[in-house]
């Protein structure tokens, strides 16, 4: 069963009614005598009669009628929903508003804020947030329906492109909050304006208008723009300005943003390009260096396109190229003064004058013919001087040298550096062939490898030198005409393989070291500091095990190489040698038969090849020092002019057959 729902105006009637009650009611007493005497005031008794005769007495006709009446009072809610409702009574907390339910609801006063004017009987719309509380009460919110209402009308703006308007709230991150409608909207700072700003406080406060261009159904993100406002007034004025632009038409614009390539100057709604290498004859590198944001400057206008609405802008252009008037004395041979503004493999840029720069080669750094790196000489803001080698106005070229800042060391070289002369120098880089050798700027000479050691085999330079360490060397060879040095620094000591000639005659032996065992051979260490190569055969020991690097054993010199400066040595030839010596000796001391002596009978036994080449070696030994006996006795015979008797000489001569 529903309840009907009074008028505004009846509803102060029963309010007006039950105040009276209400005052009246206290001044009633609980006598009987009291009660008896105002029993005129209590209502009649009810006649249960009337429920046979009809509800109030009336008929059908009229029942339904007021049936009807009474359902038109009631209006059906869902919650959620937006709905409008009159202001039947307020105070300072609250507002009581009937949207036509069978109760009031009840809505804060803070939710009013912006209707300072608000009065009874004011219309206001509200969204349901639910029909009863757990106390029955009605719940409305006038902020919901605000948000609601705002977002519809939102969504609306975005699909038909209309204008809002909003008031800037406060600034966040990355751009400014916006209420458009009773609603938060962000507006990104780059659709703030169409140029750069830097400062986004002086927006707060302000109502502007805007563009929705995205929304987010989802999350009920709004994101909004003023500039899309100023670029549709703004297109329209590009293609007037471009129909007037003209190749060498100059400008007034404002640096309006500056990048690492160049600036953009706003024309007045059209940007144009001003790139770095049109801003100064001169070299720069920052457009900041000559230029100011929000700075006014004339420009010439280079180039455009009409399609792409592109202009290209100069600066420089406005002024004379520093070439077309060179400042007196710029001539072939003399000196000039400048500030180093880029260095390459190939050389340097001096700039003498704003706009006027000269490559300075790198061959023309130094008077040495061994070219090096242009940094080694000089960097970037680095002022020196230079002479002019070549100069070319109308190409606007020009290259200098430094070198020829001082004289030619080459000049005199072979009185300076003359052969067999020594020196200290610096070595300034190392190759696999050998080294390079400062001995004064400009002159530098080649130490080949083999001449860095008498006794050590060296492959790489670096084992016996660094770079930039002094080396003392004496000089072999000089070309005047190529301007080349030869050098060597184990010149500086007499050749010790005509010593050691003598010290490793062959089959001497020696102590040594294995250094190093390689594929075919070992590098042995034999005394003053001479290395040695055996074979890896001939380190075979005399229990069969092979000789390994760091063991010191006893050598014999098979070979000896003075031009190769090369000793080849053997372990295996030492102990072979006194196996061989032992049997020979076991041999000589057995006491031969009567029947005179025997021919050697064969053992059985079969000589390796080893054995074989050591008794290819004996062989050879006992034969020269034969030779050498023979010619020294017949030496000291002649000498003596000593007549041999003939007995002497029969006894003599078995002892030379053996």
């Amino acid at each position: 069963m529903t309840e009907q729902t009074n008028t505004p105006q009846e509803q102060n009637e029963v309010e007006n009614v039950a105040t009276q009650l209400a005052e009246e009611a206290p001044k009633k007493t609980k006598s009987k005598s009291s009660k008896a005497a105002d029993s005129s005031l209590e209502p009649p008794a009810f006649d249960w009669s009337m429920d046979d005769q009809g509800f109030g007495n009336y008929s059908e006709s009229e029942k339904k009628e007021l049936s009807k009446l009474y359902d038109g009072t009631l209006s059906e809610i869902t919650e959620n929903e937006l709905i409008k409702g009159h202001v039947v009574a307020m105070n300072d907390k609250d507002v009581v508003l009937n949207i036509g339910f069978k109760s009031d609801g009840l809505i804060a006063r803070t939710e009013f804020r912006d209707m300072p004017n608000l009065k009874i009987g004011d219309e206001v719309e509200v969204m349901i947030e639910a029909k009863e509380d757990r106390l029955g009460q009605l719940v409305l919110s006038r902020k919901k329906a605000i948000s609601e209402r705002a977002w519809e009308n939102i969504v609306a703006a975005n699909e038909n492109d209309t204008i809002v308007e909003g008031y800037v709230k406060t600034r966040t991150k990355g751009g400014l909050v916006v209420d458009v409608m009773g609603m938060d909207a962000f507006l990104p700072g780059s659709q703030i304006d169409i140029k750069p700003i830097r400062d986004y406080d002086i927006y707060v406060g302000q109502t502007m208008q805007f563009k929705v261009v995205k929304i987010n159904q989802l999350f009920k993100n709004v994101v909004i723009s003023h500039k899309a406002l100023i670029e549709d007034d703004i297109e329209a004025q590009k293609s007037d300005i471009l129909s007037k632009l003209e190749k060498g038409q100059v400008l007034e614009g404002v640096v309006k943003n500056m990048t690492s390539f160049g600036v953009f100057i706003d024309l007045g709604g059209l940007d144009g390009l001003l790139h770095i290498t049109d801003i100064s004859w001169g070299r720069i590198n920052h457009p900041e260096e000559v230029l100011q944001l929000d700075q006014k400057i004339n420009v010439v206008v280079l180039d455009f396109d009409d399609d792409k609405k592109r202009i290209s802008l100069g600066l420089k252009q406005l002024a004379s190229h520093p070439w077309d008037s060179l400042p007196e004395g710029i001539e072939v041979g003399a000196k000039v003064k400048g500030k180093i503004v880029t260095v390459a493999d190939y050389g340097a840029f001096l700039e003498i004058a704003p706009g006027v720069e000269g490559l300075i080669h790198v061959s023309e750094m130094s008077w040495s013919q061994h070219l090096r790196n242009p940094q080694d000489f000089m960097k970037v803001g680095d002022e020196i001087e230079a002479v002019i080698l070549t100069l070319d106005k109308e190409e606007r070229k020009m290259s200098l040298g430094i070198k020829q800042l001082h004289a030619d060391p080459w000049v005199d070289i072979e009185s300076k550096y003359s052969v067999g002369s020594k020196h200290t120098g610096v070595v300034r880089n190392l190759t696999n062939y050998g080294l390079f050798v400062e001995l004064e700027e400009g002159v530098d000479g080649l130490v080949h490898v083999s001449d860095l050691s008498w006794s050590k085999k060296i492959k790489h330079p670096s084992e016996f030198v660094k770079k930039d360490q002094e080396l003392e060397v004496v000089v072999l060879e000089v070309d005047k005409e190529n301007r080349r040095l030869s050098l060597g620094h184990k010149q500086l000591e007499d050749n010790p393989w005509d010593t050691f000639e003598d010290f490793f005659p062959i089959d001497s032996e020696h102590q040594g070291t294995i250094l190093k065992i390689a594929d075919k051979s070992a590098v042995v260490a034999l005394p003053y500091g001479v290395e040695g190569y055996a074979p890896l055969r001939q380190l075979k020991k005399e229990d069969g095990s092979i000789a390994k690097e760091d063991e010191n054993l006893a050598f014999r010199v098979i070979e000896f190489s003075k031009e190769n400066r090369r000793i080849t040595i053997s372990h295996t030839a030492v102990w072979k040698e006194d196996e061989r010596t032992a049997k020979v000796e076991k041999k000589e001391n057995k006491p031969s038969s009567k029947g005179g002596s025997k021919k050697a009978v064969p053992t059985g036994d079969k000589d390796t090849l080893g054995d074989l080449d050591a008794l290819s070696a004996l062989k050879e030994q006992m034969d020269a020092r034969e030779k050498k006996a023979t010619v020294k006795k017949a030496t000291a015979k002649k000498a003596a002019k000593i007549e041999v008797p003939e007995d002497d000489e029969a006894e003599e001569t078995p002892k030379t057959e053996e």
